[in-house]
Parts: C-alpha cells; sequence; structure tokens
C-alpha cells in the first residue's frame, strides 16, 4: 500500500481532520505502542498501520479496503 493510499483510507473513513488528529494521538500498542504517524516514520508498512488503526478502532472489516470508487469518465480527447 502507498502512503497516498493510507491517507486517502483515513480521509474516506474518519474524515479528513480527525484522520490526521488519530494518526498523531492514539497510542496503538500492535504498532510497537506507537501512534500511526510514528509508525510511519518508523518505515512500518502503510497497509500493517491501516489495520491496525482499523482493529483498534472497530471498523468494520468490509470498510477495511475502502469505499467503492466509480472509474472515471474518460474524456473523448483521451
Amino acid at each position: 500500500m502507498r502512503l497516498s493510499d493510507f491517507w486517502r483510507l483515513m480521509d474516506d473513513e474518519f474524515g479528513a481532520h480527525y484522520s490526521r488528529s488519530l494518526a498523531g494521538d492514539l497510542v496503538i500498542g500492535e504498532l510497537g505502542d506507537r501512534t500511526a504517524l510514528d509508525a510511519l516514520r518508523a518505515g512500518i508498512d502503510p497497509r500493517r498501520v491501516w489495520e491496525a488503526v482499523c482493529t483498534v478502532q472497530d471498523v468494520p472489516r468490509e470498510r477495511w479496503l475502502g469505499r467503492d470508487l466509480k472509474p472515471r469518465a474518460r474524456s473523448r480527447a483521451e
């Protein structure tokens, strides 16, 4: 998972403002008693960090992959 995907999932699930606060404040035991931000800075895979956040926040498993995004409509110029 790319870091940009991690933040998209965080923003979709928790909202753009709360996701940043949550990532910087919530200490997660599964990540070595680190916040999500500290874990990412330490080089822990964003997918592992995302799954740890989901677990501790009781996000239903069906939302772990994020919301379904419709494909972008292609213009005639493409």
